[in-house]
């Protein structure tokens, strides 16, 4: 078929959807519950207004988190996980766990035997 849409690898499509410097770290603390934009900014403030915005559009158009504004003075918006981003919960955890296992690892002398 000359229009067939091109099959890509499961796992390249799962970083292309949660990939990037900024976006697991969002989902991670999004799995203990909802959070404003400013608690997002204050667990991470290296990361800019800018930015941030970004990876939560990103996330909010591929429908794994969901936006929710209230009327109010001054506005408060809140970020949650959908439904089917709490699916991604298992694979955000799995990396939490990798990645204490790894610094860990990184902590120890060189030439450990445990490699």
């Amino acid at each position: 078929m000359a229009n067939a849409p091109e099959r890509k690898c499961p796992v390249e499509t799962t970083f292309d959807v949660i990939g990037g410097k900024w976006k697991g770290v969002i989902l991670y603390h999004l799995m203990s519950g909802t959070k404003r934009f400013g608690e997002l900014r204050k667990i991470y403030p290296q990361v800019t207004h800018h930015m941030l915005t970004l990876q939560l559009r990103d996330l909010e158009r591929e429908g794994i988190i969901e936006r929710r504004t209230y009327n109010q003075v001054p506005p408060k918006v809140e970020y949650s996980l959908t439904e089917f981003g709490k699916t991604l919960n298992p694979i955000i955890s799995l990396m939490k766990e990798w990645g204490e296992l790894y610094n860990e690892r990184a902590s120890r002398p060189p030439h450990s035997s445990d490699d």
